[in-house]
């Protein structure tokens, strides 16, 4: 009897369930249908912005529109409510963002009981397409993938590789894709050695590899600090206890032809101060003759003649010693006089609370006396035009920070908010940031422009700094046809908060070019929107690039610590590895760079079989095989 009471009951019950799931499908199905009628109502909006793009990038501009649509709203909501059915969860939607929308759409219609038609050709064919177009894109501009490895490598030639053709042979045969010639150092003439040696060294490989040609843009750097005196230091080595290991050198060099000093062999840490000095009398020195000479703190100092070369004496004495220019160099009653000691390098010492004046003129600053400011000259007069009170200001990669507290004709008075404990120090040629200040200023600078005929001549793409709106690209897009440099690649480089901010209409003028990519520069764009956003921002720029079938470099200090000392630090191989979703990653140059590139190599091939772009690709885990 009681069993047969609740049948009723559990019926209604199923009655109640279902009709709750139908609603809820009626309302998800709802929502689909809305944000589907968000995606066209955008693209039509964007209508002329698309027709404007190049025929190879049209299919991009359509989803970057969609995509950025997407994003403009939080869906995490609607993202775990179609989860909790198993419909989709959008996380994946870059490739093709209207159909990934169209297949939920499709799961949650079948489960209301629609009889469809369901389109799923159209639609996985749309989804295949979005991985297509951005495989033609990249292979358009950085030549042919590896077999195992889709993502390229971009190394920075140091300048040695104007004069070394083995140099870049040995970085093409550990792999080595694009070569990166970065324009803000030497000289064309090095510059198309550079390339010639990489086209050489690319057809004795028998495959592609391609030049890109990096501007630098406009430089917002501090200005000249006065110089200290020319006085220079011969240094004995020490034991932790304080017992002389290896004594301190002079190197005695000819005034009319200077040779550098030898390298420091061990245990000596420091090399020999170099002394430039007359020929005739360096002519007359041996083995075993002793020199003397006055510190500059005054005590009499002596030293030991103990090689002779065609280059120069060496000379050792076992005290610290100071020596400055138009010193005194006794021997056998014969003197001569020191000379070539360069001035020391000056920094300013900056602490938190102190004032500084940015001014647009660039004579050496130096430390001001008591109760006067000191003033430190800025390379780009526009900026201190545009700076206002409460901007703030970063110097040196944002290792001291401060805020702009009031703004005269040509200069702006600072206050620091951030440095070391017992100040930090600040020199000459370093790095401003001004990441809440609009600056009037072009991505290139009338130096650039003038570089674009020879870059069209010898390079395959142009990379070009400061990219801040859609407005630089259009400049950069004039100046190219100017320069008849049309068939460049132009690779855009992300380096700043406002560039960052505005890469969706930065991206739809760029598209115009047929063949272009962008590089996200880590570096300045940590100090720019704050190292704390470093992990979330690289991640958006790729998955934004992404809808836009066009590829990205995966830029600054990749593998650094290898590059440099031959070991990684455990940190940058997982740094590395997230490279993958890049269409490219760039090393810098270092003595054990052909490592780097064998390490890079390796860890993208690997991780080639497990990650393509934002998706996880589940290979089989042999270790996981249960026996």
């Amino acid at each position: 009897m009681d069993v047969a009471r609740k049948r009723p009951c559990q019926a209604r019950r199923v009655g109640r369930n279902s009709k709750i799931m139908q609603q809820s499908l009626d309302m998800l199905i709802a929502r689909l249908d809305t944000l589907l009628d968000d995606l066209s109502d955008a693209e039509a909006a964007q209508s002329v912005a698309i027709a404007a793009v190049a025929p190879q990038h049209r299919a991009g501009a359509v989803n970057l529109v969609h995509y950025t649509t997407l994003r403009r709203r939080d869906r995490r909501e609607l993202q775990n409510d179609l989860m909790d059915i198993g419909a989709t969860s959008l996380a994946t939607a870059e490739a093709n963002v209207q159909a990934k929308v169209h297949a939920g759409r499709n799961v949650l219609a079948a489960l209301r009981g629609d009889t469809g038609p369901w389109n799923l050709d159209a639609i996985n064919s749309a989804l295949d397409g979005g991985d297509a177009i951005l495989k033609a894109n990249s292979d358009a501009l950085f030549g042919p993938m590896r077999p195992d490895r889709p993502t390229r490598i971009m190394v920075t030639f140091p300048s040695e590789a104007a004069d070394d053709p083995r140099l870049v042979t040995a970085l093409v045969d550990a792999g080595m894709d694009v070569a990166r010639v970065n324009c803000a150092h030497d000289e064309p003439a090095a510059w198309q050695r550079m390339a010639a040696n990489v086209r050489a060294a690319a057809t004795t490989a028998g495959r592609s590899v391609r030049v890109s040609m990096d501007l630098p843009g406009p430089k917002l750097r501090t200005g000249p600090i006065l110089d200290g005196p020319a006085v220079g230091r011969a240094r004995v080595t020490r034991d932790e206890s304080g017992h002389v290991l290896a004594p301190a050198g002079l190197w005695l060099t000819p005034a009319h032809h200077p040779a550098s000093p030898p390298a420091p062999a061990a245990p000596a840490r420091h090399p020999a101060l170099a002394v430039h000095v007359d020929e005739a009398w360096l002519s007359a020195r041996g083995p075993g003759d002793v020199i003397t000479l006055h510190d500059t703190r005054g005590p009499e100092r002596t030293f030991t003649v103990t090689t002779v070369s065609p280059d120069g004496v060496l000379a050792q004495g076992h005290h610290n010693t100071y020596l400055d220019n138009g010193a005194k160099l006794w021997c056998s009653d014969s003197a001569t006089t020191a000379g070539g000691i360069p001035p020391v390098i000056r920094r300013l010492t900056l602490n938190t609370g102190q004032q500084l004046v940015l001014t647009t003129d660039l004579a050496p600053s130096h430390m001001a006396s008591v109760g006067h400011l000191t003033r430190l000259g800025c390379t780009l007069a526009e900026a201190i035009a545009a700076l206002r009170p409460g901007d703030p200001v970063l110097f040196d990669d944002g290792r001291i920070a401060a805020v702009v507290e009031s703004v005269e004709p040509g200069e702006a008075t600072v206050r620091i908010t951030q440095a070391q404990p017992g100040g930090s120090h600040l020199g000459a040629e370093k790095g401003i940031n001004l990441p809440d200040t609009v600056l009037a200023l072009t991505a290139l600078t009338p130096e650039d422009d003038s570089h674009l005929p020879f870059i069209a001549a010898h390079a395959d793409m142009v990379a070009v700094s400061f990219i801040r709106t859609a407005g630089d690209v259009e400049h950069v897009l004039d100046r190219l046809h100017a320069a008849n440099a049309d068939h460049l690649g132009l690779v855009l480089k992300i380096e700043t908060r406002q560039g960052f901010e505005n890469l969706p209409a930065i991206m739809l003028v760029a598209m115009r070019h047929p063949r272009v990519a962008v590089m996200i520069a880590r570096g300045d764009l940590a100090v720019e929107i704050g190292f704390e956003r470093l992990a979330e921002v690289p991640r958006q720029i790729l998955a934004l690039c992404e809808a836009a079938h066009v590829p990205v470099i995966w830029a600054t200090q990749v593998l650094e610590t290898l590059a440099k000392t031959g070991q990684p630090a455990r940190a940058e191989i997982t740094d590395a590895a997230a490279g993958e979703r890049a269409d490219c990653v760039m090393l810098n140059k270092g003595p054990h760079i052909t490592d780097a590139i064998r390490t890079l190599d390796d860890i993208l091939a690997r991780m080639s079989e497990v990650q393509t772009k934002s998706r996880t690709l589940m290979r089989h885990i042999h270790s996981w095989d249960v026996r």
